[in-house]
Parts: C-alpha cells; sequence; structure tokens
C-alpha cells in the first residue's frame, strides 16, 4: 500500500494545508478540495496539477495560475517563470518531512495515526 501526501505551504514554505491519497490516484484530482474555503492570489504547482478544471477554477478565483505545463498541452498557457521559481520551498518542506523517519517509511498503520505524524513534523518543523 502506497500513500500520496498532497500539501499546501504558505508564501513561507509553511504547511497549511493536506490531504492523504492513494498512491494510485492522480494528483489533481484532490486539489479541489485541498483548496476549498483558503483565500490565496496565486498557486505554484508542477505538471501533475496541470488540467483545465484546475486553471478555470483558478482563474474564477482571480488566483494567478503558475503550474508548469503539461508537454502535450494544446494551448499553452504563460507563466511567470520567475515566480516558479519559488515551487521549491513545497519541495524543501517535503524534505524536511521525510527526515522523520515515521513520515518517511510510512511506519504508522492506520491513516489517522499517519496524519497525526504529520501536524506533529509540521510543528516540529515550523517551529526551527
Amino acid at each position: 500500500m502506497t500513500t500520496k501526501i498532497l500539501a499546501l505551504t504558505d508564501a513561507l514554505g509553511n504547511l497549511v494545508r493536506f490531504r492523504l491519497m492513494p498512491g494510485q490516484r492522480h494528483d489533481s484530482v484532490e486539489v479541489p478540495p485541498l483548496i476549498d474555503g483558503i483565500a490565496f492570489d496565486g498557486l505554484i504547482a508542477d505538471k501533475a496539477f496541470d488540467s483545465n478544471a484546475l486553471v478555470a477554477e483558478l482563474n474564477d478565483r482571480g488566483a494567478s495560475v503558475v503550474i508548469s505545463q503539461h508537454p502535450g498541452r494544446a494551448l499553452k498557457l504563460k507563466i511567470d517563470t520567475d515566480i516558479y521559481t519559488w515551487r521549491h520551498l513545497i519541495e524543501n518542506f517535503f524534505c524536511k518531512l521525510k527526515e522523520f523517519k515515521r513520515i518517511a517509511m510510512r511506519a504508522c498503520k492506520t491513516d489517522r495515526s499517519f496524519e497525526a505524524m504529520i501536524y506533529l513534523a509540521a510543528a516540529v518543523i515550523n517551529s526551527r
């Protein structure tokens, strides 16, 4: 069994919200519930999140779309490459999260305890 962590961080790389997903589920499926009820000016993501539905939702919200384009996309969107370089903050968060052995190895038996470990690790990371 594999588990994916879909995380949303703020502009400083601190965890705002996350969702656990089965390993076989596509990442973009869980984005709408992840961003529901959160106000933000833009979303920076990699090409796994490049979907017309997500781009339309972000445009409806008035948020800037900074998502790397999938190579097969017919209509390419213009993205600000200077802002896209800040995507490393989420990557840095995941690197810090994986320093915790129980998270990196998925040692928790239930999703509930795994979520609790992620919250605890995020609190420790934020306190550093």
